[in-house]
């Protein structure tokens, strides 16, 4: 017999805010987490805006300084997001308050490039000198992208299945969505499940711009702009996620505080061009139609939330408007939809988690997050994506979708929690 399974422990490092709280307040707000690049020289750079942490500290997040210093900023910052959803969660796997089988606790925390600014400082060592001496022996286990996965399991003792999902900008939605199948078909009572990202160094930006990937525009506050006619590419964003899935009668057991209840998963790819979706949406559709399939999604009793993946770009925000259209037919113009890509830039294999807490919240809270600056709505973009200012809204249920490079398509799918269905 499948196994519920609930969501009771949130985390989050962000462009708008380091932890849950701050994070959502801004969300509901409108308020834009995206501005200059302070932290290295930009002036010979084609872009010079992202969506950076701000004021983040690793101390205030279990680690202590010779972690900090010896790992990738991708690694601390999934830490600490998996830190604040484990501290959310009360779950332990150690010592006489444990509270969990350390074998049955996993962690699938994925990222799309791994330790992107180790790799450039090292291979710049290797530049300079060909002997290799001065390369730091700490590169691979720090560079390599499940190492943020294997550093959480360390630290919390999961000892279940410990799985890197890498695909592009759904790494984190699949992470979720693969971390949801393992508890649901009983491999584990609960998985530390998310993404974590630190792409914009000089390497990562000049490698976006120069595939015509990035808005060009100099004003911060109005460079992401999803489904608006004016939109010209997405913007680079950093930060992590974690949620903390659990098998629903190990949560209740034990007195969890319970979120919502995950009742979806659809997972498909385009198989048709490297970094370009499927223009015409069919194969976005279908990883949405299976994730609202098995949510039981009913268009008659159902108040639909959708977490667009909106990044900005023309391909993609004309493809998803045409997948939702597929998928739900003349309900897509019922449905509340929103990026919240324009408020924190595009947070690679970090954006699907943050975008499902975002999901999670907004049906918790019944708020819609606005699509913020969406001054100027594209007519191909024609759909209800909540431009401007947040809408209260009696929601029942949530789906955050995310589509990468690779034709990687992912779909999730949350319910308010209901402890007696």
């Amino acid at each position: 017999m499948d196994k519920r399974v609930v969501v009771t422990g949130l985390g989050v490092i962000s462009p708008v805010g380091n932890d849950v709280e701050t994070f959502w307040t801004s969300l509901k707000n409108g308020v834009c987490g995206i501005d200059f690049i302070t932290d290295f020289e930009t002036s010979n750079l084609p872009v010079k805006i992202a969506g950076k942490i701000k004021d983040f500290d690793p101390l205030k997040y279990g680690m202590d300084k010779p972690f900090a210093r010896k790992q990738d900023l991708f690694a601390q910052y999934g830490m600490a997001a998996a830190w604040q959803a484990m501290e959310d969660s009360g779950l332990k796997a150690e010592g006489e308050d444990a509270n969990i089988d350390s074998f049955r606790l996993g962690t699938y925390v994925g990222s799309g490039i791994g330790g992107f600014s180790i790799q450039y400082r090292e291979t710049q060592k290797m530049i300079e000198d060909p002997s290799g001496q001065w390369v730091s022996p700490l590169f691979i286990p720090t560079m390599i992208s499940n190492m943020a996965s294997g550093q959480i399991a360390i630290k919390f003792h999961a000892n279940g299945p410990c799985i890197d999902v890498v695909t592009a900008c759904a790494t984190s939605t699949n992470s979720i969505g693969e971390a949801y199948r393992a508890i649901k078909h009983g491999y584990a009572d609960a998985i530390i499940a998310g993404g974590c990202e630190n792409a914009t160094i000089p390497l990562g930006i000049a490698g976006f711009a120069n595939a015509k990937a990035l808005s060009r525009s100099e004003d911060p506050k109005y460079a992401s702009l999803p489904f608006n006619g004016n939109r010209g590419g997405f913007v680079m964003g950093d930060g992590a996620a974690c949620l903390i899935l659990e098998e629903y009668e190990h949560a209740v057991k034990r007195g969890a505080k319970i979120y919502a209840e995950m009742v979806g998963y659809g997972n498909t790819c385009d198989a048709h061009h490297a970094t370009a979706p499927r223009p015409d949406g069919v194969t976005q559709a279908r990883c949405i139609s299976d994730a609202l399939a098995e949510a039981k999604f009913d268009e008659k009793k159902d108040n639909l939330y959708i977490n667009a993946h909106g990044t900005g770009t023309h391909l993609n925000d004309a493809a998803e408007t045409k997948a939702y259209k597929i998928a739900l037919g003349d309900f897509a113009y019922k449905a509340h939809i929103s990026s919240i890509k324009s408020m924190t830039g595009h947070m690679f294999g970090a954006a699907g988690a943050a975008e499902a807490i975002a999901t999670i919240l907004a049906l918790r809270e019944s708020i819609v997050p606005p699509t913020i600056n969406l001054d100027t709505p594209d007519p191909e973009c024609d759909l209800d994506y909540t431009p401007n200012k947040a809408v209260k809204a009696d929601l029942t249920l949530g789906i955050s979708d995310s589509f990468g490079f690779g034709g990687h398509d992912a779909c999730i799918a949350f319910r308010n929690f209901d402890q007696n269905k």
